[in-house]
């Protein structure tokens, strides 16, 4: 039954590696559950009170709807859609809303658009506009959005791995390290995990990057035992030596009972009464524009690295696809953990032989479990799961000998696609610019009529999107 339904036999997959691959996607997206909280959870609205309404954080709220949310979703994009792609609030989103939105109005306001913007991005899709705006991208930027993808996930294991870190001050953003030093034992735990999962891949050893994550992790306790090395950060005090998100030590409670009081906490319509109507515009618009475009280059990627994508660059149920992505931003802002959306760490589950939706159901139910199970999650930390995101940079970055670089018209869209992508640290920045660097040189070649009517009105949008800042302030 699962065989047929999931169609795991005609893609080359087999029920084992579908579970793998489902388990390695949820190891390598857990973090959200703990990461969302933190991001959320402890910025204030414009009334100065924290999600639901207090004048205190409630961390353990967000952490059970976020698990929820994506559990759910997840679930559902493997069913109705039968990909191998999992769902989760989105980082970059999340910040925003908490920043740029709610910082204006109530958390019940900022939800509530995310709501709308996310009723307004289902109406495109079921309207088949998403869908067409796809379709009308040549083939080969749709390789470059791969690409840039995955240098940009290597980029963020990298970074969460603590190889790279953020400088406070130069020329240079990231340096190797602490200060230009590998320091700490959370480094060579990630080393170990990168080497072993590196070499279980050239022996060709099924579940190379699940066995590369369990083993590390289990180092990764025996140190913290032996070292007491803690968090790189406290809240108050700075360790550069200390691990980057979860402290992996077995946990004393095994089961925690969820919350879930925040889900229906948002007003659809009140941000109206506390912003001015052009900025309220201007906030679902950049909402809608980053959701739009992040998806479409994430299903490519994940289609392209499982093999599923048709000759266009299309992978199979596109519209249904987005149409769960489009019904997940609803989900998101109506839960109070903001815009729900694809996620990209799920090639590291098609890495580990996913193809099918069978691998997102098993990632779903594990975020479910983990509404109950939170503390067995806090045990992996960054470090043993980001060297599976390494992998599967790497394996994306092998599609790049399908651009033509003689063609400037498209070598130059692709060469800005790929590297504004990790640049930038924003999927939707480097397809913007890779969108609007094809059309300005299909002008100048005297080729306008090649363009496609809707790539060229997309064109535009970015232009729009890029500019946000200058046409805030002129209109005032």
């Amino acid at each position: 039954m699962l065989d047929t339904f999931f169609k795991i036999s005609q893609r080359g997959s087999s029920v084992a590696q579908e579970v793998r691959g489902g388990v390695v996607t949820f190891f390598t997206m857990a973090y959200i559950v703990a990461l969302n909280p933190l991001i959320i959870g402890l910025a204030k609205d414009g009334d100065g009170k924290y999600i639901g309404g207090g004048d205190a954080p409630n961390l353990a709220l967000i952490a059970a709807a976020t698990a929820l949310v994506a559990g759910v979703l997840s679930i559902l994009m493997g069913v109705i859609a039968n990909f191998p792609l999992a769902l989760a609030t989105g980082l970059g989103l999340n910040t925003f809303v908490a920043v740029a939105i709610a910082s204006q109005m109530t958390w019940k306001d900022a939800m509530g658009l995310v709501v709308l913007e996310g009723i307004i991005i289902t109406v495109l899709v079921l309207t088949g506009f998403r869908t067409a705006v796809f379709r009308a991208v040549p083939t080969p930027l749709k390789i470059a959005i791969s690409v840039g993808i995955g240098l940009f996930i290597a980029l963020i294991g990298l970074v969460d791995s603590g190889f790279v870190r953020r400088t406070s001050a130069g020329p240079v953003p990231v340096t190797l390290g602490d200060g230009g030093e590998l320091v700490g034992w959370p480094v060579v735990v990630f080393a170990f995990g990168l080497f072993l999962t590196v070499g279980l891949m050239v022996r060709k050893v099924k579940a190379a990057l699940l066995l590369g994550i369990i083993i590390s992790t289990i180092l990764a306790v025996a140190i913290e035992s032996a070292f007491k090395i803690g968090p790189n950060f406290d809240g108050t005090n700075v360790n550069p030596k200390g691990w980057g998100l979860n402290v992996p030590a077995v946990p004393s409670d095994i089961v925690a009972a969820p919350d879930f009081s925040l889900i229906g906490q948002f007003s659809l319509f009140g941000s109206f009464e506390r912003v001015p109507l052009i900025t309220a515009l201007l906030l679902v618009f950049t909402l809608l524009l980053a959701d739009f475009f992040d998806t479409m280059g994430t299903m490519t990627a994940i289609g392209q690295e499982a093999g599923l994508n048709d000759r266009e660059g299309t992978p199979p149920n596109a519209n249904r696809i987005l149409l769960v992505d489009s019904l997940a931003a609803v989900a998101g802002g109506a839960s109070s953990v903001s815009s729900n959306t694809s996620y990209i760490e799920s090639a590291s589950g098609v890495g580990e032989g996913a193809r099918t939706g069978l691998a997102s159901v098993v990632t779903g139910l594990l975020f479910l479990l983990t509404t109950f199970l939170s503390p067995i999650v806090k045990i992996i930390p960054y470090e043993a799961a980001v060297p599976a995101l390494i992998i599967v940079g790497f394996l994306m970055m092998t599609q790049i000998k399908s651009i033509d670089w003689e063609d400037y018209a498209i070598g130059i869209p692709a060469f800005l696609t790929i590297i504004l992508m990790p640049f930038t640290y924003n999927i939707s920045v480097g397809i913007g610019a890779g969108f609007v660097s094809y059309v300005v040189i299909r002008v100048f070649q005297g080729k306008a009529k090649e363009i496609h009517p809707l790539l060229l009105l997309v064109a535009g949008l970015f232009m729009i999107y890029f500019l946000n800042d200058p046409i805030t302030t002129w209109i005032g």
